[in-house]
């Protein structure tokens, strides 16, 4: 392979930098370096004081990690129980009166619960499971809405030493039925229906289908959301507002090694099954409440809330296991950010007065889409600082969300990791690091990466290249439930004694990463390898643009041409004159040769229903071929409506 074809084209500049206000630094956690100096001195010393800071322990560990490439341990001897530093030892410190959730329902209803009543419900739960027939070691699958019970059956699984598989309830039976068969689930906990803007998603339905094809006995408990009408099989199903309320509240946790799995979550494959995530048990909780704390720079007066949903990683980590074990209150609410309005995520932060906001850049670029009118019609003065999780965010959309959601003057951490590392890896430390609009800083203390071309070497900066992982952290994955030669292949045979991020990035001059995407998502142009994350903020760095996906296109001359689908912002309106200025803005932002061959307008992207978007399915409509799987998508109709639009050739073209 040629030099040029080694690494990925890094174009994009960025120069702006926020350095953080005094009245941030003054309060801050962290306010100097010595904690990224003690991590480059002993990496594992340090670790094993982190663990023994943030973890209640039963009994001590002693031995920190034991690293045989590519599986590691971590903190082994020590036993532990995560319900247990969720919850117990809140209350028993005497903070069980603090809230530890406010909860707000789509439909309007809410909910204040806090650590003492948690911890009850959790425990009658887990009785509730025990009573079931569940054992330590017995897999429990979790198909259940944004609501309370989902946290609560989480945390009851941990508190028995049962392993939860959460499976995002707008997946369908058809997914379903592969986590359940995959991980063995012998019950699986759901509801009857669920609310997504204003109408009811039937859940149990899904369930009593999915479990047809499920080839072995699969026990029920469903909670009643919505009151609506399911089908029941007498001797399999129970309803949790029968069987849990008779419970005691009390149940002892149960103690499990540092290495004992917690949980596994599935990432979906879209041509192969997907991947059932091992995360264990003490390293994982240590990555959650480490990362959480310091990143978010958590004061004792904290309202935070993180938007996700737990059927995802960032759920697990920034919704449950990180801000209960750090004793945080968090906000949690069931629905659609733009129901009954688009201002409804705003309506949130100013009822509960949050402190820290913790979203994606799909969402922050629907918000810019919007329009500033919602944002504005909401006091969101209490805001201290924000987060953005998910993928590459551009400059203008983390300018937008500083400036609007922020006052101008709140730190934004953009964060990268993945289901893989449990935790944030790359984010700055917000009273220390000075900020740059799309880069998530440095590593965190005590995680080691790097950016390498084609042949593992550390490329220059400014140049792009491949996230590798130099050493093994505490919330690594553990393998790939039942399927080590994949989890080898797949994260730990292209650079040898590293880990294999599959994502992109440049290191500035400051030892900066600015993300670039998906490896699999670059282009190559007229042999340029051009980063779609990069495109992308070029075309949203435009006033008029609120969302920008672009894919390749076969092309005889250049190999791949750039096709550009683009979401307008309030205000504007589709024309030709503004494609071609599009197409002429990206080629003054990067160079002629990233130059958009065409530019189509759409109300929406095709987006899974955790708000990603199917570059896929973009590439399918591009070169006119048969559209692949389309079951996770949010809203089918955009799909036909792209197509037909490219049929009828309503773009501007070269």
């Amino acid at each position: 392979m040629s030099v040029s074809a080694a690494a990925i084209e890094a174009l994009m500049q960025e120069h702006r930098t926020f350095a953080p206000s005094e009245d941030f630094v003054r309060s801050a956690r962290v306010r100097d370096n010595s904690l990224y100096e003690q991590a480059e001195q002993d990496a594992e010393q340090f670790w094993a004081e982190q663990a023994r800071h943030y973890i209640s322990w039963a009994t001590d560990f002693d031995q920190v990690l034991e690293w045989k490439l590519p599986f590691a341990k971590w903190f082994l001897g020590g036993r532990l129980n995560v319900s247990y530093n969720c919850l117990d030892r809140h209350v028993q410190a005497g903070r069980g009166d603090k809230v530890a959730f406010f909860w707000e329902g789509e439909p309007g209803d809410s909910r204040v619960i806090t650590y003492q009543e948690l911890l009850d419900e959790v425990c009658r739960t887990a009785n509730a499971l025990k009573q079931i027939g569940v054992r330590k070691g017995d897999r429990v699958a979790l198909y259940l809405p944004m609501i309370p019970e989902l946290v609560v059956s989480m945390l009851a699984c941990a508190r028995i030493g049962a392993v939860h598989c959460v499976v995002f309830a707008g997946f369908s039976a058809e997914a379903l039925v592969d986590r359940i068969t995959d991980s063995g689930a012998t019950l699986l906990v759901t509801a009857d229906e669920a609310w997504r803007r204003g109408k009811k998603v039937p859940l149990k339905q899904n369930a009593d289908r999915a479990l047809v094809d499920v080839k072995h006995e699969v026990k029920m408990l469903v909670v009643r959301r919505t009151g609506g009408e399911v089908e029941w099989r007498q001797e399999l199903d129970s309803w949790y507002h029968e069987l849990v309320p008779q419970q005691p509240p009390l149940c002892d946790p149960e103690l499990m090694d540092s290495e004992d799995l917690l949980f596994t979550l599935y990432t979906s494959g879209t041509t192969a099954k997907p991947k059932g995530i091992k995360h264990t048990t003490a390293g994982y909780l240590l990555q959650a409440m480490y990362t959480h704390d310091l990143v978010f720079d958590i004061q004792p007066d904290t309202v935070y809330w993180c938007s996700a949903d737990c059927g995802w990683v960032t759920g697990h980590t920034y919704i449950v296991y990180g801000p209960l074990g750090n004793g945080v209150t968090s906000v949690m609410y069931e629905g659609a950010p733009d129901f009954p309005e688009q201002d409804r995520l705003w309506s949130i932060v100013e009822k509960h007065r949050v402190s820290v906001l913790y979203t994606a850049p799909t969402a922050i670029r629907a918000f810019m889409k919007w329009g500033d009118q919602f944002p504005g019609r909401h006091d969101l003065s209490s805001i201290r600082l924000l987060g953005s999780v998910g993928e590459p965010i551009n400059p203008e959309a983390w300018m937008w969300y500083r400036d609007k959601i922020g006052a101008g003057v709140a730190p934004v951490v953009d964060t990268w990791w993945q289901t893989e590392t449990g935790g944030i890896m790359v984010a700055p430390l917000p009273g220390l690091l000075p900020l740059k609009p799309g880069s998530a800083t440095r590593p965190l203390p005590g995680i080691f990466a790097d950016v390498v071309d084609e042949a593992g070497k550390s490329v220059a900066p400014g140049q792009g290249g491949y996230v590798v992982l130099t050493r093994p952290w505490p919330g690594m994955l553990r393998g790939i439930w039942g399927d080590d030669d994949r989890y080898r292949e797949t994260y730990w045979s292209r650079y040898p004694g590293c880990y294999f991020a599959g994502d992109g990035a440049r290191r500035d001059e400051d030892g900066y990463f600015w993300f670039m995407g998906r490896v699999d998502d670059v282009m190559n142009v007229s042999g340029h390898r051009l980063s779609t994350a990069e495109l992308e903020s070029a075309l949203v760095s435009h006033p008029a643009v609120a969302e920008a996906a672009v894919v390749p296109r076969e092309d005889a001359l250049t190999g791949q041409a750039i096709i550009a689908y683009v979401t307008l912002r309030s205000g504007f309106r589709e024309r030709a004159e503004l494609a071609e200025e599009l197409r002429a803005h990206v080629g003054s932002q990067i160079g002629a040769i990233a130059k958009p061959r065409s530019v189509a307008f759409t109300p929406d992207l095709p987006k899974t229903r955790s708000g990603k978007i199917m570059r896929r399915l973009l590439r399918d409509i591009a070169d006119d071929r048969k559209l692949g799987d389309t079951t996770t998508l949010a809203d089918p109709e955009i799909v036909k409506e792209l197509q037909a639009r490219a049929h009828e050739e309503r773009y501007s073209s070269e």
